[in-house]
């Protein structure tokens, strides 16, 4: 069970509602999301592709746009090295494309997850150098690849680094000091001298600034740019940054955008995932077609999905969407497998007692560690490491929890890593076997989490909202879309609530379906879904309940519904 925690942040609500024309519970949402000024209201609300930030303000931008341009005017060769992940094949895709379209003698290489890890390496340097490449161009990657970027250069290679990860830092003399990549130009948000406003852009959408930046000096046709937006809001959703600023407009924008696209091999992965492209959301990228992208780079090679994205023949691009397909059920099956073998071994090993766990599981494909971590953490609500048996070494990947920054707790533990990096809420590291016990003592040793820590919290942005769930109201929510991290979709609490029905229905009966009346004699239909007949309510009883109100549409008739989160005893 849950923490419910109710947001009490003040503001006149009324006033922002009437300013904006929207009611007074949207605008306190909104206010919730930590959007409180003018200028982001107004972003949030009405903002377009014209709001986005003056790509100028990126520090290099205009230099790397100045050697891109001398490059393609010489007839150089240029090579983009991206990431395996979804981020980094969206990326290439836009650079790649981009620079085609610019007249650039341009191709690409994404390292294979297995054989050459994360980023640029020496051995794509050296490949490079045999192929005759003039300039490298990096996307999602390079701001931690300081030696290979010297190696790069003093290949005679001209480099060009695009990403959007935190810059290394080293701590020299007690001061902390960033340990930036000599390229021959650094476009990174991050950069400590960068003034760009926003800095929570993911690696295509670096991608996407550097390409408009390109098109707007050579003075090119700007509606090229509307694919590449799409590929910026797949890669926004799909990397799980911020949606909030412009990152939100990219991704609001690009979503409406692929209801029309002209890339073949996209259409064909909507269209073998069995969604209606008409009906797009942000959930269908983040959990249904994002993931079969995202499954090339884990199980085979991330090349396979750029080239269905690049692909000119609908019928090879059907055939190559329904591999990446299989592929994702492969991944499926096999985090399924992975996550209940580790939850095996917590539950019946001392391991369940520790508030950091620390999972051994050397048969698992390293390559989905990371979501078997996440799947662990869910269940126990405890930051988690998943460890596997890689070529070198143990390999791993950990998820973590609100309050406990997992890069850092990690940090104090370098000294038995070979390898880590990350942020507060996810990370990556390998280190020797015979290591493994320490680094899980140490961990333990070291948190300082308190007990409630250990309890997932839902945040309340009203308690009242049973009075005004209508169809206006319901409608007014769309302006809340697209839900992702920092724009989370919105809970209410409805307190008092008579239960005046209840039964299972569904083919595995898990789905609940709930008659409430609120204190006023208000009727509302609930349901609850991964719900068991152990967890059925008595008829005749007051409950409380966290939900969201729903549209419900069926044999052309419309009604409302609480789509019930969690449900208590009065």
């Amino acid at each position: 069970m849950s923490r419910w925690m109710q947001y009490r942040l003040k503001a006149d609500f009324n006033t922002i509602g009437n300013r904006y024309n929207i009611s007074d519970v949207i605008a306190r949402i909104i206010f919730n999301r930590g959007i409180h000024n003018d200028r982001d209201f107004n972003m949030y609300v009405n903002g377009s592709m014209k709001d986005l930030h003056d790509p100028h303000l990126l520090k290099d931008s205009d230099k790397a746009v100045d050697i891109l341009k001398e490059k393609i005017k010489a007839y150089r060769r240029i090579r983009i090295i991206g990431d395996y992940d979804i981020d980094g094949i969206c990326s290439t895709y836009i650079l790649y494309k981009g620079l085609i379209t610019a007249g650039a003698q341009a191709d690409y290489a994404i390292p294979h997850r297995i054989n050459d890890g994360y980023g640029i390496n020496i051995e794509l340097i050296d490949e490079a150098v045999r192929d005759g490449i003039d300039t490298i161009i990096t996307c999602d990657n390079g701001i931690s690849a300081y030696d290979e970027i010297k190696y790069a250069k003093d290949n005679g290679i001209t480099v060009i680094i695009t990403d959007h990860h935190q810059i290394p830092v080293e701590i020299v003399n007690g001061e902390k000091v960033f340990k930036i990549p000599m390229a021959h130009a650094v476009i990174n948000p991050h950069l400590p001298d960068c003034k760009y406003p926003y800095k929570e852009l993911c690696g295509a959408g670096v991608a996407y600034k550097l390409i408009t930046l390109l098109f707007m000096s050579l003075g090119l046709d700007m509606t090229h740019l509307e694919e590449y937006a799409e590929f910026a809001a797949i890669a926004t959703v799909g990397d799980l940054v911020e949606l909030k600023d412009e990152n939100r407009i990219i991704v609001k924008y690009g979503l409406k955008h692929i209801v029309g696209t002209k890339n073949i091999g996209l259409r064909a992965l909507i269209e073998i995932c069995g969604i209606d492209i008409n009906n797009l959301s942000a959930y269908h990228v983040g959990f249904v077609f994002g993931p079969c992208l995202n499954a090339s780079g884990r199980l085979s090679s991330a090349t396979d999905a750029l080239e269905m994205l690049l692909s000119t023949d609908r019928n090879e691009s059907l055939i190559k969407a329904q591999s990446l397909r299989n592929l994702n059920e492969e991944r499926k099956e096999l985090t399924e497998q992975g996550s209940n073998e580790g939850l095996s071994l917590v539950e019946n090993t001392d391991l369940k007692n520790d508030k950091v766990l620390v999972v051994y599981l050397p048969d698992v494909h390293e390559s989905i560690a990371g979501l078997i971590a996440g799947r662990i953490k869910e269940v126990y609500y405890k930051p988690t490491i998943v460890l596997t048996k890689g070529k070198e070494g143990v390999k791993g990947s950990a998820r973590s929890i609100e309050g406990y920054d997992i890069a850092a707790e990690l940090g104090k533990c370098k000294g038995l890593l070979t390898k880590f990096g990350g942020h507060p809420m996810a990370a990556g590291l390998s280190l020797p076997e015979e290591n493994i016990e320490m680094l899980r003592k140490k961990l333990n040793e070291n948190i300082t989490l308190k007990e409630e820590d250990f309890i997932p919290k839902i945040w309340i942005d009203d308690d009242s909202a049973t009075a005004y769930s209508d169809m206006k109201f319901i409608s007014q929510l769309e302006i809340l879309e697209p839900y992702g991290v920092g724009n989370s979709k919105p809970f209410f609490a409805a307190r008092n609530m008579l239960v005046k029905m209840v039964r299972m229905v569904g083919r595995n009966h898990n789905v609940m379906h709930i008659n409430l009346e609120d204190e006023y004699g208000k009727q509302v239909k609930g349901v609850i879904f991964n719900a068991t007949q152990a967890e059925m309510p008595e008829i005749g009883s007051t409950i409380q309940v966290v939900y969201y109100p729903s549209l419900n549409q069926y044999m052309g008739n419309v009604s409302i519904d609480m789509i019930i989160k969690e449900w208590r005893r009065q």
